[in-house]
């Protein structure tokens, strides 16, 4: 098994999560106690399930844990056209956050995949 931290998916999560923290942050108390909180929360969880999928060694455990993540992805994206809609995020922050999950919600896809075919292997 690799090491997470060395996975581009496990890297561009964490990314994601950083850039998110750091415009949450600076929210009002209301913003940051409804829907900064679910994003916060949404957007740890995908690095949270690649790292804890990595260290389990059965592989099909691992390929369980990816499929949260990827739900996470998708609920991160929920709370972020939220936040969007509600005039949270500016263009300039969505610009920088949308290149991100757009690399990672396909790097997911192509993990998840390779642990399937690791474990057809085996």
């Amino acid at each position: 098994m690799e090491n997470f931290q060395n996975l581009r998916v496990y890297q561009l999560s964490e990314k994601l999560a950083n850039e998110i923290w750091f415009i949450v942050i600076n929210w009002d108390y209301f913003a940051k106690d409804t829907i900064g909180k679910q994003l916060v929360k949404s957007t740890d969880s995908i690095g949270a399930n690649i790292a804890e999928g990595n260290g389990r060694y059965n592989l099909q455990d691992n390929q369980r844990f990816v499929k949260i993540a990827r739900g996470s992805l998708n609920e991160t994206r929920h709370w972020l056209r939220l936040a969007y809609q509600r005039k949270l995020l500016t263009q300039d922050q969505i610009d920088k956050i949308k290149p991100i999950i757009d690399e990672l919600s396909p790097k997911l896809n192509a993990y998840l995949n390779s642990l399937k075919s690791k474990s057809e292997k085996n």
